[in-house]
């Protein structure tokens, strides 16, 4: 079966290194025989607010319905974004609130502390750009990113992040840096894709 990815990009920067990754991504994914969608979040028109909590239903824009649509579709996730004040940009983390929702991403059960999983049995993959030391990220911040999508966010819905990239620092980078990350990029999703088939063989 031909692994299916879903590729988020998750910095609205139109000419940004997360922008350049996840297009190394798709392409290197889609040589090594998967069928990828990307979307750019920022190409993407919607409302990121919950304008009612989760008291009030809130219709999803077209964009959002092709994000779910896609999502529901994909063994695979990839998400890339840069690290801002310790964790993602506003406009992704609205497109995650918007998008996994009850019902779609999970569902309550009565009597249970923990919600049915929707999305189970998909993979997740983290690449993130930040301008500190990846040490510094890992171990003075202690992975801000990773503590809140590993478990309330993804593992809520059944999805397990199982590989992460942290690549900087980026403000101080060259080319020959940022040629290096593109290298790495490449070769995670040539990984993934081998680790997919293998594993729907």
């Amino acid at each position: 079966m031909t692994p299916n990815l879903l590729v988020l990009n998750g910095n609205p920067k139109p000419d940004s290194l997360c922008h350049a990754l996840a297009r190394e991504y798709a392409r290197s994914a889609e040589q090594g025989g998967a069928r990828v969608t990307l979307h750019h979040v920022g190409e993407l028109a919607f409302a990121p607010d919950l304008h009612h909590g989760y008291d009030e239903a809130q219709p999803l824009e077209p964009d959002l319905q092709a994000v779910q649509q896609s999502l529901m579709e994909a063994h695979h996730l990839v998400i890339v974004a840069p690290v801002w004040w310790g964790h993602l940009p506003a406009r992704l983390k609205g497109l995650l609130d918007r998008t996994l929702l009850p019902g779609f991403a999970f569902r309550y059960q009565p009597g249970k502390a923990h919600p049915e999983q929707l999305l189970a049995g998909k993979t997740a993959r983290l690449l993130l750009t930040m301008d500190s030391p990846p040490w510094y990220y890992r171990w003075w911040l202690g992975a801000p990113v990773e503590r809140t999508l590993t478990k309330p966010v993804l593992g809520l819905c059944g999805i397990q992040l199982t590989h992460r990239l942290h690549l900087g620092p980026v403000h101080t980078s060259g080319e020959a840096a940022r040629q290096r990350w593109l290298g790495q990029v490449g070769a995670a999703a040539r990984q993934d894709v081998q680790r997919l088939a293998r594993r729907r063989a």
